[in-house]
């Protein structure tokens, strides 16, 4: 496979596309070590809601690989229409592949402790102090979290008692709650 595969991919029509497979493979490379964002510009520059950087290589790597094959299995097609079929191939399989993956490719800034500031949440302690305390709050996607929390006041927490976030405290790594009633009488 060595000699023959090397011989492919450095013949035509394969070779017109193998440096640009060359520069998607190192572009990877750079990517895994840390040097580059996959998903830099993911949102402002998408391709069917795929980063640019993974349309592009998917679309080379298919490309390459349709060129490949078509230039060693259809002997019978003129060399020159190999690599304008591959493209084409490669451009319909890239678009089914980014339709599926796009919906695994998180969308939106990234989840801070400020997105819970005004939601309610229940205490899942028998009590909540200055310095104890915990509450499971609902996200906006559906998602649910254990948080820490804690109250300026004296009010009576129990297990159950809806509360209301009213801010975060970064260092203590905690939010700072009081009863939803109180905070409705308060409006």
């Amino acid at each position: 496979m060595g000699n023959g595969f090397i011989e492919a991919a450095l013949s035509f029509p394969t070779v017109l596309l193998t440096p640009l497979l060359i520069l998607v493979i190192g572009y990877w490379i750079v990517v895994i070590v840390g040097g580059a964002d996959p998903e830099a510009g993911h949102g402002h520059g998408d391709l069917l809601g795929v980063p640019v950087p993974v349309f592009v290589s998917l679309l080379v790597a298919l490309a390459w690989f349709g060129t490949l094959a078509g230039s060693e299995w259809h002997a019978s097609l003129p060399l020159g229409i190999v690599p304008i079929l591959a493209l084409l191939a490669a451009v319909v399989v890239t678009r089914l592949i980014a339709i599926p993956l796009r919906r695994l490719l998180p969308t939106g800034p990234d989840a801070s402790r400020a997105d819970f500031l005004g939601l309610t949440c229940v205490i899942r302690t028998g009590r909540v102090t200055a310095t104890f305390g915990q509450a499971e709050v609902h996200a906006a996607d559906g998602s649910s979290a254990i948080i820490q929390v804690r109250q300026a006041g004296t009010d009576e927490f129990s297990a159950g008692t809806v509360a209301l976030i009213y801010d975060a405290d970064p260092e203590g790594e905690f939010f700072w709650v009081v009863p939803a009633d109180i905070a409705k009488k308060g409006l």
